[in-house]
């Protein structure tokens, strides 16, 4: 089957999608209540606040008493995601985040907001209590609301990979691939990232830039990930990818790169900046300016945080050796490259695209199959990581420049 016959049976006819409204335009595929604490002090009371009221109650923070630019925006990006649908604020009271400031942002997009300050509200016991409170008063509407008819233009959907060997490149990454390819041909929007897993891959990637200052700017992306991973005297590698089978990064990076799929590149992105239109996306994960934070991202719950605070409804996870992560937010496919993992780890794998190793599917068959869980998972059906619970979250500091004019040659395309 060819991968033009593969795609043209799943067209827009076939996404009779439907989703949350919100006023800003977007629509959301899920409904949820986020509890965000905004320093760790708080966090175990806002746990307690989220415990046990159901999974479309989520957990997410920061943990810093100081925050800078990037986990600000961050955090009002995650707050007006279109998943979330209300939003309960936690202090301590003496950190340094600007808790009014966020709270007037959600308020602003139109969502409930409530703000808890541990110091004012006498303590842990009550401020719990009060948080159970509120969220009783505003869960009841979140559960009643009805889903409208959601244009396939509105979808939005990041990838990422965690756990890759060397069955990766060959099965799960071009798999997803191919699920771009439709996500773009529909009209959605699809955004991929770890550049610091794309070395080697640079002059390839610019080729496939809209214009020719983009295709630059994709090259730079590449190199600027090198030169901070080498200033630190690591690479993106891990002891785990090369117990896998894999022998270089360049090798990951060709694994990694095809998750990318096919279609041209319309814009590069960095972390809490919405694409300006439909297509194809590069998320730049590399902090810029000089080593200062570590690690570009310290797990892959990192990066899916960031692909969150671009407006990813959902996220679609390679992975080899396999991974039980999921994510808070917005749901997380699992997608098994290798045939022994994915028996061994069934439970935790939406998709079984090591079939593709011994001869039962080929990348068409399961491309399509991609495609047609993710429309599922965009119309309520939950993801293995979130029937099973996973809502897991960690922010930590960066630090950006802006994005300049030649990464997004379409700004202002999008109403």
């Amino acid at each position: 089957m060819t991968t033009v016959a593969a795609q043209a049976r799943l067209r827009v006819a076939d996404l009779p999608l439907t989703g949350y409204p919100r006023s800003d335009g977007r629509m959301g595929i899920r409904n949820i209540a986020v509890v965000a604490y905004l320093v760790e002090c708080a966090h175990h009371v806002a746990r307690r606040i989220a415990e046990g009221l159901g999974d479309d109650v989520h957990l997410i923070g920061f943990g810093g008493c100081y925050p800078n630019d990037y986990s600000a925006r961050m955090m009002r990006a995650l707050t007006t995601h279109p998943n979330v649908g209300a939003v309960l604020l936690v202090s301590l009271g003496c950190e340094g985040f600007d808790r009014d400031g966020l709270a007037e942002h959600i308020a602003a997009s139109g969502r409930p907001v409530h703000t808890l300050v541990i110091q004012k509200s006498g303590g842990t016991a009550s401020t719990v209590a009060a948080g159970r409170e509120w969220l009783g008063q505003v869960l009841p509407d979140l559960r009643s609301a009805e889903r409208m008819p959601m244009d396939p233009a509105e979808l939005v959907v990041g990838t990422i990979c965690g756990g890759s060997d060397s069955t990766s490149g060959l099965t799960a990454n071009p798999a997803v691939g191919r699920a771009f390819d439709w996500l773009v041909d529909v009209g959605g929007t699809a955004i991929f990232e770890e550049t610091g897993e794309l070395v080697g891959c640079e002059d390839e990637m610019g080729r496939r830039g809209i214009t020719p200052e983009l295709g630059a700017e994709l090259v730079g992306s590449v190199l600027k990930a090198e030169t901070y991973y080498r200033s630190m005297g690591h690479g993106s590698f891990a002891a785990g990818n090369a117990e896998g089978g894999l022998t270089t990064i360049e090798e990951k990076s060709l694994g990694a790169y095809s998750k990318s799929g096919a279609r041209p590149i319309s814009g590069i992105v960095k972390p809490a900046v919405h694409p300006p239109a439909p297509g194809l996306y590069l998320l730049d994960v590399i902090p810029d300016g000089e080593v200062r934070w570590g690690f570009p991202n310290i797990n892959d719950n990192a990066e899916a945080a960031e692909l969150m605070a671009c407006g990813a409804h959902m996220i679609l996870f390679t992975t080899g050796r396999g991974s039980v992560v999921g994510s808070a937010i917005s749901p997380m496919v699992k997608i098994c490259a290798n045939p022994q993992t994915y028996r061994a780890m069934a439970d935790d794998m939406d998709v079984d695209a090591g079939r593709i190793l011994e001869g039962r599917a080929d990348l068409d068959e399961v491309g399509e199959e991609i495609s047609r869980l993710l429309v599922r998972v965009a119309q309520g059906e939950r993801s293995r990581s979130e029937a099973l619970g996973h809502q897991e979250f960690v922010l930590t500091y960066k630090s950006f420049d802006p994005v300049g004019p030649s990464c997004l040659p379409l700004r202002g395309a999008r109403p």
